[in-house]
């Protein structure tokens, strides 16, 4: 089993930036990919930011150019710096760690950008 916790979120005036950071812990040691996901109000889960323990790192296109996604193995923690926040980026964001097929969530941390 692994636990995530989420840090970071908050109120931000569009334009400016927030750092998310997911510290996991328990079974660490075969983590294979962490992320971040974002839910906003009435809409589904979707992917933000995805690193691969083996392969490529993927935005959202909506995304690209503003966020940077960043991973310490020796910490077991991925970081989601968003810089350039518009209030569409407005969400509840998760992060997320996959262990073979499975995966695990954090709580969820509230992201909202003020026009």
């Amino acid at each position: 089993q692994v636990q995530l916790v989420e840090s970071g979120g908050g109120l931000v005036q569009a334009g400016g930036s927030l750092r998310l950071s997911c510290t996991a812990s328990g079974s660490t040691f075969s983590i294979n990919n962490m992320g971040w996901f974002l839910q906003a109000p009435g809409k589904q889960r979707e992917l933000v930011a995805y690193h691969r323990l083996i392969g490529p790192t993927n935005y959202a296109d909506s995304v690209k150019g503003r966020f940077t996604i960043s991973r310490d193995n020796d910490k077991n923690t991925v970081t989601l710096q968003m810089n350039s926040l518009k209030p569409e980026d407005t969400a509840v964001y998760y992060c997320n760690v996959r262990i073979g097929f499975k995966d695990f969530w954090g709580q969820g941390t509230q992201v909202i950008v003020s026009s």
